[in-house]
């Protein structure tokens, strides 16, 4: 399915569980700076049956199958999907609470929206290796990542799951990052607006961020903040770390989400 807003197309997946515990919740799923929908791959689907809520999951426009976008990108695309698109994503969205789960980019895309505008059905937060500032260890990776893609063999991994997207999607999101004005980017200044219940999940391993993100994280947040760091486990939690990361998910739900 696809969500239509301002004459861009958002490709929609929602996977619902084999049993209902939280028939009126939803998580909603914002991809990292490379993936979308069908990058999730087993992960939704998993989370939606261990949980008993339905999992949304969209990709971004210059990703996926959804439309186009110019680059290169504008040094603040991650605000501007926080403050101008998710809100109308999720205002398309019919149910009473909503959950945000964001991975790396869309962890902070989560972040900013959630201490700024956030709907105000959104019951809590859980970012997977986002990132709150630039690190040297983000951009040595990132640059890594280019050199690869021009060697073809990332490029084409890509293409299966981007089609005419993928070089959209791999230089808005390497362009930006290796932008010499971006060593500057921040948003520590929205962790305070972050009223709801979050966890900071974060892979011992992850060669994109340390651990200095999670513990600025949590130590800003304007409510309760859970930090969790697992072992053996790099950037793509979802990937490396799958029952583990779905354990420490339905562990937080457990506390802070009700019917």
């Amino acid at each position: 399915m696809f969500i239509d807003i301002d004459g861009r197309r958002h490709e929609t997946r929602v996977f619902t569980p084999e049993a209902y515990l939280f028939p009126d919740s939803a998580f909603v799923l914002l991809h990292e700076g490379l993936g979308c929908v069908a990058l999730w791959k087993n992960f939704p689907q998993a989370l939606a049956d261990a949980t008993g809520m339905d999992v949304v999951a969209y990709s971004r426009a210059g990703y996926g199958d959804s439309s186009p976008v110019k680059v290169p990108r504008p040094l603040s695309y991650m605000h501007e999907e926080a403050e101008v698109w998710l809100p109308k994503i999720l205002a398309s969205l019919d149910y009473k609470k909503l959950m945000l789960v964001g991975h790396s980019d869309g962890g902070s895309i989560a972040l900013i929206h959630a201490g700024s505008c956030a709907d105000p059905r959104i019951s809590g937060v859980i970012t997977l290796a986002a990132h709150v500032f630039n690190e040297p260890v983000c951009v040595a990776s990132i640059e890594q990542a280019k050199e690869v893609y021009e060697q073809g063999g990332l490029r084409d991994s890509l293409a299966r799951y981007h089609g005419d997207n993928v070089d959209v999607a791999f230089w808005g999101w390497n362009q930006a990052w290796l932008h010499p004005d971006f060593m500057a980017w921040n948003i520590e200044e929205y962790l305070p607006g972050i009223r709801v219940p979050l966890m900071a999940v974060q892979g011992e391993n992850d060669e994109y961020g340390t651990t200095d993100q999670i513990n600025a994280i949590c130590r800003q947040a304007g409510g309760a903040c859970e930090p969790v760091l697992l072992p053996n486990c790099r950037h793509a939690i979802h990937r490396d770390a799958p029952a583990e990361l779905i354990g420490a998910i339905s562990g937080f739900i457990s506390k802070y989400q009700t019917v």
